[in-house]
């Protein structure tokens, strides 16, 4: 995981005095390369003592080397996304449409590389692995993780799978509480706290339901409710509705899930794909 990553994945968990400092370099991470320790404290409104014991919690020894990480991973990524000085630092009222959107495209981009590249290809063969070997599929997630979940469930219900996208938390609950051994349960949160998400894995798994979890955050509620957990990285913008770039590293990740289980069974999965598309052919306009 990429420092600016580590440092916005840690802005909400981390103590508030230390979540401060976090937000602060999360949105603005230059920052770290043009301020003091001490200059960094004043702008937090913390102490240098506070500073120190982020760098710690962050995993970096101390303040010169999260400098030396931060502006090594700014000028390599601002090389490889043509950006100016300032990639990485949050949307600005003086920014261009351009300049905005680039900033956008840019983090979302970083988002894919970073979930691919960083992906436990044991925790998705495991998940492949249930969801092949399940008759049906429940999945389940609120705000913009449902739209995750909704992408999820097309894709496999056009494959021929029993994908079932629970509408609200009561149905998520009781078809959790329903569940069969042949069931997997997929539960969608970027937060990894969403406490309904939370509680229908958590109803599935005490049934003896398999399930998976996509998250973005790893020591978390979801997390530790999955048997499978299959993990996002994502900067956010503060403009955010719901998730932006985290729903971005969300529907690549769910992609090759969905690719894994299609290839368990390709030849299948090639005919139901044709056959579907077939059968909506005839529907669409002339």
């Amino acid at each position: 995981m990429s420092i600016q990553t580590t440092i916005a994945t840690a802005a909400e968990t981390l103590p508030p005095t230390l979540a401060r400092i976090a937000r602060v370099v999360r949105e603005n991470p230059s920052l770290i390369v043009d301020s003091t320790i001490n200059e960094l404290a004043s702008e937090c409104e913390t102490s240098v003592a506070s500073v120190v014991r982020f760098c710690r919690a962050i995993g970096v020894g101390g303040y010169a080397a999260l400098r030396v990480a931060i502006a090594t991973e700014l000028g390599r990524e601002s090389a490889q996304y043509n950006q100016s000085r300032g990639f990485g630092s949050e949307i600005a009222v003086g920014d261009s449409l351009r300049e905005a959107a680039h900033k956008i495209a840019a983090l979302e981009l970083l988002a894919i590389e970073e979930t691919i590249g960083n992906l436990d290809y044991d925790a998705l063969a495991g998940a492949v692995d249930a969801i092949d070997g399940a008759e049906r599929i429940l999945l389940f997630g609120i705000g913009a993780s449902r739209l995750v979940a909704d992408d999820l469930g097309h894709k496999l219900l056009r494959i021929g799978r029993s994908a079932i996208v629970l509408s609200d938390a009561h149905e998520a609950s009781a078809a959790a509480a329903l569940s069969a051994t042949r069931t997997v349960a997929i539960g969608v949160s970027n937060s990894g706290a969403t406490a309904e998400t939370v509680r229908f894995l958590q109803t599935a798994r005490g049934v003896g339901t398999a399930t998976i979890g996509i998250t973005g955050a790893v020591e978390s509620p979801l997390a530790r409710e999955a048997d499978h957990t299959l993990l996002t990285q994502a900067r956010e913008s503060r403009f955010r509705a719901g998730a932006m770039v985290s729903r971005i590293a969300q529907l690549a990740l769910v992609d090759a899930l969905f690719i894994g289980v299609a290839q368990r069974r390709h030849a299948h999965s090639v005919h139901a794909l044709q056959r579907t598309a077939d059968a909506t052919r005839a529907l669409r306009p002339i």
